[in-house]
């Protein structure tokens, strides 16, 4: 199972447990936001299993293929800058920091992850000395010209402990849709304890296992994110690490977050009553055992036959179809239902980064929105479906025209 660019673990990434059962199997994909150029359409690029296990030990969810993070993150294209939801919600997040915690002015916030230096730019506005740090190398690049100083390069122990040393200790440190990215997320604690000033916070947000399951977001399973977190497991990894989750807030992005809020081990902060709320919820809901996974993934396939069918019958009766949005997600919808460029001719995406490319293993075009009337297509699937009801309504003349959306995800709605 191991390459030059992939490895299988054996034990469970929160626990170090070897007791682990695979619960969801899905279609071996490339990398998510492999997007190739037109000249290497012909190359085949190399697939790797996307297994879900379940640890018996902790009842943590994770993927247990390994993808090298510099082939995943080194020439990353996926931007938050670009999405006017994420901006905001960004601006929302960073003004929640500051009223809660009060954190010393002037102070250093560092993001994990830090990508073009959206979340970060709230804090500077804030009054607040920021860094960040990105293994992407162009986008770390792009982010210090804009004026948010960025380390290009992977966050772990001693990262933590040389930042410390150099610049004083952190009042707040971030990570946002990273903490579920990391193999080695031990280390990544070390370097946030060595890091974080004593009444100090560590906020991460990350795609929450409540709402994968509930929603079957299975198409959230893809190898850039390692782990499906819920509450009960990481309340034991932080514990383990010296540290204590004292918050675990629900956020609405990506179709379902978790906030989680951590400070060291006896520090100033008071428990909140959300994290027990959440474990109750999550025992409630059977995520403590592995068996509710595998009903996850009967409903997976269930999904997929419907919205298979769905599309083979409009092609049958000769209608074009297109999708809208080409996030790191529709790798793995695209892949686990077969829907591949004989179903969808092209998918529209509001990214420079990414338009005039080919998706990963599929080879399907990207292109911008103005395909839609150059190209008249009668359904738009919405791949991008955690913004359906913004990209339904900057689409009117498309609706008007008699054209329809199909929304794949929580469920196939025809819009």
């Amino acid at each position: 199972m191991n390459g030059a660019n992939h490895h299988r673990r054996d034990t469970c990434r929160l626990c170090g447990g070897k007791h682990l059962s695979l619960v969801v199997k899905l279609a071996p994909t490339p990398p998510a936001n492999a997007f190739v150029p037109a000249a290497e359409r012909a190359r085949e690029q190399e697939r790797f299993p996307l297994d879900v296990f379940f640890c018996d030990d902790c009842a943590h969810v994770q993927l247990l293929d390994v993808v090298d993070p510099r082939v995943l993150f080194e020439h990353y294209v996926y931007v938050s800058g670009t999405s006017p939801v994420f901006v905001k919600h960004f601006e929302d997040y960073a003004g929640f920091v500051m009223e809660r915690f009060k954190p010393v002015s002037g102070g250093l916030v560092l993001d994990i992850g830090s990508n073009d230096g959206t979340l970060l730019s709230f804090f500077q506005k804030a009054g607040m000395t920021v860094l960040g740090v990105d293994p992407a190398q162009e986008i770390a690049a792009a982010a210090c010209a804009r004026g948010i100083e960025t380390l290009c390069g992977f966050f772990g122990a001693d990262m933590g402990a040389e930042i410390a040393a150099n610049r004083g200790k952190a009042q707040v440190i971030t990570a946002n849709n990273v903490f579920a990215h990391i193999d080695n997320l031990a280390g990544v604690v070390d370097g946030v304890r060595a890091l974080l000033a004593p009444a100090g916070v560590f906020v991460f947000e990350v795609s929450y296992l409540v709402d994968v399951v509930r929603d079957t977001l299975f198409d959230t399973i893809y190898h850039e994110h390692l782990d499906y977190h819920s509450v009960g497991p990481l309340v034991r990894f932080f514990a383990a690490k010296g540290m204590q989750l004292v918050e675990a807030i629900r956020v609405g992005s990506h179709g379902g977050s978790l906030r989680g809020i951590a400070q060291l081990k006896g520090g100033p902060h008071a428990v909140g009553a959300s994290v027990a709320a959440a474990v109750a919820e999550e025992e409630r809901l059977g995520l403590d055992k592995a068996e509710t996974l595998r009903a996850f993934s009967r409903d997976i396939d269930a999904l997929g036959a419907e919205l298979g069918g769905l599309l083979r019958d409009l092609k049958g009766q000769g209608k074009r179809i297109a999708g809208f949005g080409a996030p790191a997600k529709a790798t793995t919808l695209m892949y686990h239902f077969g829907i591949g460029p004989d179903l969808v001719d092209f998918i529209i995406d509001d990214s420079p980064l990414k338009q005039g490319l080919f998706t990963p293993g599929m080879h399907v075009p990207v292109l911008s929105s103005s395909a839609i009337a150059e190209q008249k297509p009668d359904y738009l699937v919405i791949l991008a479906w955690n913004f359906a009801a913004a990209i339904i309504a900057k689409n009117a003349a498309f609706r008007e025209s008699g054209g329809k959306f199909i929304i794949p995800i929580p469920k196939v709605e025809v819009v």
